[in-house]
């Protein structure tokens, strides 16, 4: 199907704003609900709640909006050898515009337990994805613009590495996303992947709870995210946990959106999620709500199964 409408024309110019003779492909996609399934954002994550643990998450950006951003993916990850060790799967399908990044992940950690205290996780990923860009879609003002006269693809590798500590009551990790800035060159209709390592992003995210009375429990959390050649972005969130199954929440993602969402620990091993996004900068004007939605299964056997609920 071809893109005519002035929107898709908008995005096809930022296409050739952005066009040289290399084309990125990899962009970290944004997650609201992160605080409630790190793993996306950390691979030190992998087996810290002590179960076998399966996510699912859908998120609509901008609904309404031609080529905005959806993303989707799926994790499993699972401790092993006396949860010292964490093990992990992630799939996923981003897609903007013209352009879609699908990938695999494998995940391992090695975790310390310190008597007494928390546990100190240590993680690396490892996976494969596969970039395309549809430049062939994309209807031009000037006809035959051979920056747009066929598509790109390639399948480049994709790694990951973080530390994460957590006690019951609080946790704390650093990681990076994305430890390769992967790329696709090409010169005419050849392509060459290639990869280098500039561009460091840097996550860190750290929370807390604190019991307010046996029926609530107020949880606070950061999420700075960091990299070279764009602003610091932070977010502010707060969760209020009632009677341990339902948390109602809002963040602040600072020069781009507010968010509100909503948790419900249906039993002891579902967990259901919704955030909806409302985007303040000049984006707004244009465009609709975010839409997000999680799913937790966790599972086993009932002397392993985690106690409802797992605040991180």
């Amino acid at each position: 199907m071809k893109w005519n409408t002035l929107t898709y024309k908008f995005l096809a110019a930022a296409v050739v704003l952005f066009m040289s003779e290399t084309l990125h492909a990899q962009q970290k996609p944004m997650y609201s609900q992160y605080m409630f399934n790190m793993l996306n954002i950390n691979p030190a994550y992998a087996g810290s709640r002590g179960a076998m643990s399966a996510v699912a998450l859908y998120r609509n950006q901008w609904l309404g909006f031609p080529g905005a951003p959806r993303t989707t993916t799926f994790s499993f990850d699972m401790p092993l050898q006396n949860r010292k060790v964490g093990l992990g799967v992630q799939f996923y399908d981003d897609r903007i515009g013209i352009e879609r990044t699908t990938g695999f992940n494998a995940i391992y950690a090695f975790r310390f337990q310190f008597a007494g205290s928390g546990t100190l996780s240590l993680g690396l990923q490892a996976g494969l994805l596969n970039y395309q860009a549809n430049y062939t879609e994309v209807n031009t003002y000037v006809p035959n613009d051979p920056a747009f006269s066929s598509n790109v693809r390639g399948i480049l590798p994709a790694f990951a590495a973080g530390a994460y500590y957590n006690s019951d009551k609080f946790y704390i990790g650093l990681s990076t996303p994305a430890l390769l800035k992967t790329k696709i060159l090409y010169s005419n209709a050849s392509e060459i992947a290639s990869v280098t390592s500039r561009d460091l992003h840097l996550y860190l995210a750290t929370g807390t709870v604190f019991d307010l009375n046996p029926d609530l429990a107020l949880k606070p959390s950061l999420l700075v995210k960091a990299v070279s050649g764009a602003p610091v972005e932070v977010d502010i969130n707060c969760n209020l946990w009632l009677q341990n199954k339902i948390a109602l929440g809002a963040s602040y993602r600072t020069g781009d959106a507010i968010v509100g969402m909503v948790e419900y620990q249906i039993n002891q091993q579902f967990r259901f999620g919704y955030a909806y996004d409302k985007t303040f900068s000049n984006l707004g004007t244009l465009v609709n709500g975010t839409h997000e939605i999680m799913l937790r299964l966790e599972f086993g056997s009932p002397s392993v199964r985690v106690s409802s609920p797992r605040y991180f």
